[in-house]
Formats: structure tokens, C-alpha cells, sequence
């Protein structure tokens, strides 16, 4: 009987960092993200948004459990799966890790998201890469700093080290 094969394990980069997606719409991966990928061992990854604001980068394996969770949809929520599984589609595509740590951003979405060209910031979350436009960026920074002594300190009284 053989073994079932096993995911890798592999630590996924902490921190946000910059990047650039260029004219012919590739985004070059900062090295961490490239060595999480290859230490996951995929080379393709799908590209897409859901909500139509922030890029998510999943690797393929990531992508076929969300398909899998999407087309289930057991517990009522079919039309709204159905409708966020359509997005998906229409924004998204697979794409190559090249040899140089670039992927093609699809060209829909960079439009969508005004990321033609432009710079974004890039974090790991919940096994996909988020890619943020410049003013998706500075939103979320202004929303997170809004009373932050009193998130943290909330969160100390809760637990957090």
C-alpha cells in the first residue's frame, strides 16, 4: 500500500512588502514569496480577486480546495458561491512562476483594481499572497492604526503576548 503523499510544510513569509506589477502586467515576486512557492513545490498559482478591490495569489493547490469548497456550498449558501465562484473565473487565471519570480497578472483585473504599472504591497494570509493597490494600502494602514493602543491593549487583556 503506498503512502498518501503529504503537503509540505513550509513556513510562509511574515511581513508586507513592496513590489511592482510592470507594464506587460507581471508581477516580480519579492524573493520570500518565491522561496515559499518552490519550497511548497508548485510553480502555478491562480490570480484572482473576490471581492473586486484586493489581487489574492493562491497556490493551485490552495485554489482546488476553495473550487472544491465553492462548488459544495452545503450549508445554503449556493447562490452566493456560485456568484463569488463567477468572479473568480472571469477575473482570474493560472499563472507560471517564471525563472525570474515574475507571474502574469491577469489584464481584467489589473484594470479592475488600478494596478497597471503601478506599485502594490504584498502580504501571505490564510494560505494566498494579498496584493494591495497603492490606495487599498493606505486605507486598510489608516483603518488599522485608528485607536491601536486600544486594540492592543484589548487584545493583552485577552491573551496576547
Amino acid at each position: 500500500m503506498e503512502a498518501e503523499a503529504q503537503p509540505r510544510q513550509v513556513e510562509p513569509p511574515r511581513g508586507i512588502f513592496p513590489a511592482r506589477v510592470d507594464e506587460k502586467g507581471r508581477l516580480k515576486l519579492p524573493t520570500v514569496f518565491q522561496s515559499y512557492f518552490e519550497g511548497l513545490g508548485e510553480k502555478t498559482v491562480f490570480i484572482t480577486t473576490l471581492d473586486t478591490k484586493l489581487a489574492r495569489i493562491y497556490p493551485i493547490s490552495v485554489w482546488k480546495e476553495n473550487e472544491k469548497f465553492l462548488a459544495d456550498a452545503a450549508d445554503g449558501d449556493l447562490d452566493a458561491a456560485e456568484e463569488i465562484s463567477f468572479i473568480a473565473m472571469d477575473f482570474g487565471a493560472d499563472s507560471d512562476v517564471d525563472s525570474q519570480g515574475r507571474v502574469l497578472v491577469p489584464q481584467e483585473l489589473r484594470r479592475q483594481l488600478g494596478i497597471e504599472n503601478q506599485p502594490v504591497w504584498l502580504e501571505m494570509y490564510r494560505g494566498r499572497v494579498n496584493v494591495y493597490s497603492k490606495e487599498l494600502y493606505d486605507e486598510k494602514k489608516r483603518v488599522a492604526m485608528e485607536n491601536l493602543t486600544g486594540k492592543v491593549k484589548g487584545l493583552e487583556r485577552k491573551g496576547l503576548k
